[in-house]
């Protein structure tokens, strides 16, 4: 197996790995989009009776344009949800308001994790925007910048596998919040475990296709090295 098809061979399976990925995530969301929850809450309502239950009376709830744009941004303590999870009344509403709320869970509870990937947010960035540069630099003049991207680009893939439990971990607090609130039933438990495995899958396909590019780059590294 040469090297220019294994790069290709990669490349590939980096689109296909995110290809993929999305196509769960939006497939779910479709779903339980249309499937309604038993209690008729929307994710307003879901997210300020998670928050409230656990001392968190301070953090907003704002609407935010988009799709599947829904975050916690623990610098302003705020919870955006999207349009259609903030008025949604379904399944998908409710878990993904939830899963915002098991993030400003674990920032009060100071789960270290989080705490972790926060820190390194401006460094990665930093990091990844020389790492390409410098890659890119390489390949037309300098195979030694090639080797100085690729450690910069790691930094990323650390990132990436911190983010992994911060990510489940708050899905499995969400989970918690809904049935301890009785926001869910035992039926709509299996739907809402799905909607959060389905969303989970994102940061892992996202991981796997940072590894494969990283090979690629190495790969490219080691043919200049020849």
């Amino acid at each position: 197996m040469n090297d220019l098809y294994l790069n290709n061979l990669l490349i590939i399976l980096a689109f296909s790995i995110t290809f993929i990925s999305q196509i769960i995530v939006s497939s779910s969301y479709s779903k339980y989009k249309k499937k309604l929850n038993n209690k008729d809450q929307n994710g307003y309502d879901v997210a300020r009776k998670i928050l409230d239950k656990n001392g968190l009376e301070d953090i907003m709830i704002l609407e935010t344009k988009g799709s599947l744009t829904d975050h916690y941004d623990p610098t302003k303590k705020v919870i955006k949800l999207s349009t259609d999870i903030y008025h949604g009344s379904s399944i998908a509403s409710v878990s993904v308001a939830a899963h915002e709320c098991g993030h400003a869970i674990q920032d009060k509870d100071n789960y270290k994790p989080m705490r972790i990937r926060s820190k390194l947010v401006p460094t990665v960035n930093i990091c990844t925007r020389i790492g390409y540069l410098a890659i890119l630099i390489g390949i037309i003049f300098s195979y030694t910048l090639i080797e100085l991207g690729i450690i910069l680009l790691l930094s990323m893939l650390v990132f990436q596998l911190i983010t992994l439990p911060v990510e489940f971990n708050a899905s499995k607090r969400a989970l918690i919040q809904l049935e301890d609130l009785n926001l869910i039933d035992k039926e709509e438990k299996k739907s809402t475990q799905k909607m959060l495995s389905a969303a989970a899958f994102t940061y892992v396909a996202a991981l796997l296709s940072t590894l494969l590019e990283i090979l690629r780059y190495v790969l490219i590294f080691a043919d200049r090295d020849r």
